[in-house]
């Protein structure tokens, strides 16, 4: 039997009854279209973390105080609680660890902030000039912290859009104008652009004023909350945690690495994690939608094993004038995956529009990736194979003469 001739009735059997066949082909659609979906928002979420992470610097470390212990007891109230770091470690970490690019020691807390009649209650950090570059912050309008707001104790602010757009309305330009912290005046003499939230707090909800300045009268100590640290390069970022550590252990006196009063946060393994999470939950989605092919491909079989009881005469005839069951089980099997294989193009194009539909809307950003649309065609062709074997092997062992006498 000639190809042509087979994909010629392959044709014709399966136009003979269009409703029957679109409805069988419907499960598979929907089954690779809801994969190809659920795939490209993974990916797609997976990206955008990424994006969030990398976003509050790069090649970043993160330097944050240990637990606070009450001396003679074993009780601690959490990390991040206890005051161990100052700004002459941050000073030491930029003399003294090779492969640092800049350090940016920063004092955060919440406060009361009220301008005009308006309030809120927001972050403010104290930091100095290098937190530009370290934490990737940009200007819009006006001028950042420098190094000599921080040495004349400057009472100067710099406002996230967030918090401009709180306490003096949307798209305004507040610099020049005075908001009070705490009671204290403080003049505006910057906004930054909008970054958007990254799950480490959003700097578009922040108030950056002068450290020395937070240290002096806000805190009323020397301590600060975080040290950023941008290594050179992403390769040396594990050997400058390993030095800051050393350094830091020796600054406090501390022998005992597990009584460390500070943990560092590597950007690299936050990264590393969530798109670990990510992929789980990709292949998660994937698997839930994967559930779909599989009662698709029981459909097709289903109509497979309907088709060979009617066509039970029609087989018997071609095995009377010289077919061969190797030709019956191709015709079937062809059949088989020629609906699976037009019923996974088709959803392929509707799981990719699904997709530019909820990246339209602004849901979220998907990503269909090429692996994805031939892992796609794969799945659809092997269904059709496996849930079309069995049915076509059934009308291959069909007995001519049986079979012409078939009512």
């Amino acid at each position: 039997m000639h190809i042509i001739d087979v994909l010629e009735e392959t044709y014709s059997a399966l136009t003979a009854n269009k409703v029957r066949t679109g409805l069988t082909m419907l499960g598979i659609i929907i089954g690779i279209a809801s994969v190809i979906a659920m795939i490209s928002i993974g990916q797609g979420a997976q990206s955008s973390i990424q994006a969030s992470i990398q976003s509050i610097g790069s090649n970043l470390l993160m330097v944050m105080p240990g637990a606070e212990r009450t001396p003679g007891v074993q009780v601690n109230t959490g990390r991040g609680s206890a005051k161990t770091l100052t700004y002459a470690d941050a000073t030491a970490i930029g003399a003294s660890v090779t492969g640092v690019n800049a350090v940016a020691p920063e004092l955060s807390s919440r406060y009361q902030v009220t301008a005009k009649g308006t309030n809120t209650n927001t972050s403010v950090d104290g930091v100095t000039a290098t937190y530009l570059t370290v934490k990737n912050v940009e200007i819009d309008s006006g001028t950042f912290i420098t190094d000599q707001n921080n040495k004349a104790l400057s009472k100067v602010a710099v406002l996230g859009p967030s918090v401009r757009d709180d306490l003096f309305g949307v798209d305004s330009d507040p610099v020049g104008q005075v908001i009070r912290i705490n009671g204290m005046e403080f003049k505006i003499v910057g906004v930054t652009k909008a970054k958007g939230g990254t799950g480490f707090g959003s700097q578009d909800d922040m108030i950056f004023i002068p450290l020395v300045t937070a240290q002096r009268f806000l805190a009323g100590d020397d301590y600060v909350s975080t040290i950023n640290i941008q290594a050179e390069s992403a390769d040396v970022m594990t050997q400058v945690q390993t030095d800051i550590t050393e350094l830091l252990l020796t600054r406090h006196k501390i022998k005992d690495t597990t009584l460390a009063d500070f943990n560092i946060m590597n950007q690299s393994d936050i990264v590393a994690t969530a798109s670990s999470v990510t992929s789980t939950f990709t292949i998660l989605l994937a698997a839930v939608a994967g559930i779909s092919l599989v009662v698709g491909g029981i459909g097709i079989m289903n109509m497979m094993l309907t088709t060979v009881t009617e066509r039970t005469k029609e087989i018997g005839l071609r095995k009377a004038i010289g077919a061969k069951s190797k030709d019956i089980n191709l015709q079937f099997l062809i059949e088989a995956v020629s609906m699976t294989f037009v019923g996974g193009f088709i959803g392929v194009a509707l799981g990719w529009g699904v997709g530019a539909i909820i990246s339209y809307l602004g849901i979220i950003q998907t990503s269909i990736s090429l692996m994805s649309v031939l892992l796609a065609f794969g799945v659809s062709a092997a269904i059709g194979i496996v849930f079309g074997y069995y049915p076509a092997r059934r009308a291959a062992k069909l007995n001519p003469i049986d079979a012409l006498r078939y009512e």
